[in-house]
C-alpha cells in the first residue's frame, strides 16, 4: 500500500517543528539569554534573533529583561547626626549588565527580577541609615551657598550602594538613584519648626549685620574721599586767594601813587555792578560814586541810562 504524499509531509514538518523547538530558541530585543549546560552557565547572549542550542536536560535557556528596571523602596527611618528621625524612601533605575553573573545569583527563585529587588531593598535601607547618620536635618531642608546638600545626599546613597552591588558581584548596575518621599515622625514635628525658626531668624540677624558692617564701610570710605575732594579744594581756594592778594598788593601800589586814579576806577566799578540789570536809579550827584555824573551833559546821561 502506497503511503499518502500528503501525510508524508505533514509528517516531516511535525519533525522539523520539533526539531526546531528543540535546537532552536529566539532572542528578543528586550532580554538577554543564559544558556546553562547541565545546570550550570555556560553562555550568554543579548544578540536578537534565532541561535541554537542542545536539547533539554542538556542546556537550557534562561531569559532576562535586559531593560532598565524602575524601583523604589520602602519607606524607613534614620537618624540624623543631630538626632532627629526622618523617614525616607528611594527611587533607584538598574539593569543587568552580567547575565552569567546575575543568574546564579538570583535563579533560585522563580522571579530574578523580583529576587534581585530584595536585595537592593536591603541595600537601600542600610546605605540610607549610613549617610543620613552623617547629615544634620537642615541638610535636608536648606540650601547652602556652596550648592544643594539635598543632591548631595542622593549621590552619597549611590556610591554607597554601587560599591556594595560591585563588591558583591551581582551582575547588575545601578543607573540613577533619587530621594522621593521624605518626611518627618509626627512627635518631632514641632521640634523641628522650632529649630527652622530659630535658623531663618539667625540667617536673617547675620545678614543684617554684614549688611550694616558694609554700609559702615562705605560710609567711611564717602567720608575719606569727602575729606580729600575738600582739602584739595581748601589747598587751590588757598592757592587762589594768595594770586589775588599779590595782584591786589600790585595794584595798591600803583593806587597808593594816584589816589585820584583809585577812586575813579573803584567808582566805575561800583556803577557797573548797579547798571547790570535794566534799572531806573535815582541818586543825590554829590554821594559817591555817582558824583562821577557832576558836569556830564543831560543828553549823555540819558544815553548812558
Amino acid at each position: 500500500m502506497k503511503r499518502n504524499p500528503l501525510i508524508l509531509a505533514i509528517g516531516f514538518l511535525l519533525i522539523l517543528i520539533v526539531g526546531l523547538l528543540l535546537f532552536v530558541f529566539q532572542v528578543r530585543k528586550s532580554e538577554v539569554v543564559v544558556v546553562t549546560r547541565f545546570g550550570r552557565p555556560d553562555r550568554d547572549i543579548s544578540q536578537p534573533g534565532p541561535h541554537l542550542k542542545w536539547p533539554w536536560p542538556i542546556e537550557s535557556v534562561h531569559r532576562f529583561d535586559q531593560r532598565v528596571q524602575n524601583f523604589e523602596d520602602k519607606l524607613t527611618e534614620g537618624l540624623t547626626s543631630d538626632s532627629f528621625n526622618v523617614l525616607s524612601s528611594v527611587f533607584v533605575g538598574w539593569e543587568i549588565t552580567d547575565p552569567k553573573a546575575f543568574f546564579p545569583k538570583f535563579a533560585a527563585g522563580s522571579e530574578p527580577i523580583a529576587e534581585a529587588e530584595k536585595i537592593l531593598d536591603r541595600m537601600l535601607s542600610n546605605a540610607k541609615a549610613a549617610v543620613i547618620a552623617k547629615h544634620a536635618l537642615f541638610d535636608f531642608l536648606s540650601p547652602t551657598p556652596e550648592g544643594n546638600k539635598f543632591v548631595d545626599i542622593e549621590h552619597e546613597i549611590l556610591s554607597v550602594v554601587q560599591a556594595q552591588v560591585q563588591a558583591n558581584n551581582y551582575g547588575l548596575k545601578i543607573d540613577f538613584l533619587g530621594l522621593k518621599r521624605l518626611g518627618l515622625p509626627e512627635n518631632v514635628t514641632a521640634s523641628v519648626f522650632e529649630r527652622m525658626q530659630a535658623e531663618r531668624k539667625r540667617l536673617a540677624d547675620k545678614s543684617q549685620f554684614e549688611g550694616e558692617a558694609e554700609a559702615q564701610t562705605i560710609r567711611a570710605e564717602a567720608e575719606r574721599k569727602a575729606a580729600v575732594v575738600l582739602a584739595d579744594a581748601g589747598a587751590q581756594a588757598t592757592a587762589i586767594r594768595g594770586k589775588g592778594e599779590a595782584e591786589a598788593a600790585k595794584s595798591l601800589s600803583e593806587f597808593q601813587k594816584n589816589p585820584q586814579l583809585a577812586n575813579f576806577i573803584f567808582g566805575l566799578n561800583a556803577l557797573e555792578d548797579s547798571l547790570k540789570d535794566k534799572s531806573t536809579l535815582i541818586f543825590d550827584q554829590h554821594t559817591p560814586p555817582f558824583n562821577l555824573f557832576n558836569g556830564v551833559s543831560t543828553n549823555l546821561f540819558n544815553r548812558a541810562q
